[in-house]
């Protein structure tokens, strides 16, 4: 009688709106004073406060959303996740957040749907060819389990390829990663969330920060649309608009923000098990579990903060990719959408503390801000909780842009994903 009970149960809720169902976490009026007040619920946001508290045990922590939980780049990704980039710190970063999405849904009790279907780079220059054989030594020496395959081994990893020398864009082999994959963006949100929330963190959605307050070269506390909040430390979390909020307390960030563009195709049958990225065209796939295609490609060329797709782009991306996918020109656009990514000069992130006492900031993530959740607020936690850099969080310090340390990943960022 167990499964009949629970049916009729999920239909009487379903028809009372819900309404006796616990909430997945609070909304709690934001209180007067707070240890640590984090600026933004996205992924990263809520990654931080969630290991603030379970690794650091601070919890009173508040989360502050100017909008919805996860409504910013954290919803309007395509959930790419892979290490396989050039630099040590980088591949450190990036390593320690995929190793962390392999047990993200046992640890918060909550599916967010991690799927290690592989990461597939198509090589389709000679210059491009090399350069993955310059990231594949690299990742070789840092112990990742990553290999070149040649075009025929391409092919079999994902029959829809286009393998054609005589091609605009032959593609002359791929860089491959079988442990990168992808996993559900606002699963990840809401686990982070409900994890958080029950160590004790308030997250107040729709309370939009206006102010930093300072005494002297320390912060006190954040003006808020819904008052004044005090706190000892405050980290910032905002993705795109970073810039406009570290303005706020006297900071300037080195930090350019434009819209990156993305689309789904109709429903198909499923025709790519893994995540395929062609770098020299500038597009990347894969397949969604209800069977659409989820396409993306780079960003605009100028600095804007618009969420909106653009017609230029989506023929941009989708003429490059159907020479390489014959299957496109048979599909049907669903919908397309646009989010704001943060870009630094040299596509890496920045983890750090600021000339300001009790401010911290993290952003820079460019399009690969969802592969880095787990990693990312994992060490900027550690940060916080510690005042001062973790080590895998060191390299990315503010400070490098003014000493001349780049941590450069124009090239194995590909097309900044």
């Amino acid at each position: 009688m167990q499964p009949r009970y629970s049916i009729f149960s999920l239909a009487r809720n379903a028809l009372n709106y819900h309404k006796d169902w616990e909430r997945a976490w609070r909304s709690p009026n934001p209180k007067a004073d707070y240890d640590v007040i984090i600026i933004g619920a996205g992924g990263h946001g809520l990654a931080t406060a969630y290991y603030l508290a379970k690794n650091h045990g601070l919890t009173n922590v508040a989360v502050l959303e100017k909008g919805w939980l996860g409504g910013g780049n954290s919803g309007r990704n395509t959930t790419i996740i892979r290490s396989n980039y050039l630099q040590d710190p980088s591949i450190a970063i990036y390593e320690l957040s995929r190793s962390l999405y392999e047990n993200l849904s046992q640890d918060l009790n909550y599916n967010i749907m991690f799927s290690p279907r592989g990461v597939l780079m198509l090589c389709q220059t000679e210059h491009e060819h090399r350069a993955f054989k310059r990231t594949a030594h690299a990742n070789k020496l840092a112990g990742l389990d990553c290999r070149m395959v040649s075009p025929q081994e391409a092919k079999e990893i994902l029959p829809i390829l286009n393998i054609d020398p005589n091609c605009r864009y032959p593609v002359l082999g791929a860089y491959y990663q079988p442990r990168g994959g992808t996993g559900r963006h606002d699963a990840v949100c809401w686990a982070y969330a409900r994890g958080a929330d029950s160590r004790g963190v308030d997250i107040i959605q729709n309370c939009e920060v206006t102010g930093i307050t300072r005494d002297g070269d320390k912060v006190t506390g954040v003006e808020t649309t819904r008052g004044a909040i005090k706190a000892r430390k405050i980290a910032v979390v905002t993705a795109g608009h970073v810039t406009t909020i570290m303005d706020m307390a006297g900071v300037r960030m080195p930090i350019e923000s434009q819209c990156l563009q993305a689309l789904v195709s109709e429903p198909i049958k499923p025709v790519i098990d893994c995540v395929v990225m062609a770098n020299t065209v500038h597009g990347y796939m894969s397949q969604s579990d209800k069977g659409d295609l989820v396409i993306g490609g780079g960003t605009d060329s100028y600095n804007n903060y618009s969420q909106r797709g653009s017609f230029p782009a989506l023929e941009h991306t989708i003429a490059a990719l159907v020479e390489t996918f014959p299957i496109l020109s048979r599909l049907k656009l669903m919908r397309m959408w646009g989010g704001i990514v943060d870009m630094t000069g040299d596509r890496s992130p920045i983890i750090s503390k600021t000339p300001v006492d009790g401010l911290y900031v993290n952003c820079g993530w460019g399009t690969g801000g969802f592969k880095s959740i787990p990693g990312s607020g994992w060490v900027f936690a550690d940060t916080i909780a510690n005042d001062r850099p973790h080590p895998i969080a060191e390299a990315f310090g503010l400070n490098r842009f003014a000493e001349g340390r780049f941590i450069d990943e124009s090239v194995a960022a590909a097309v900044a994903h």
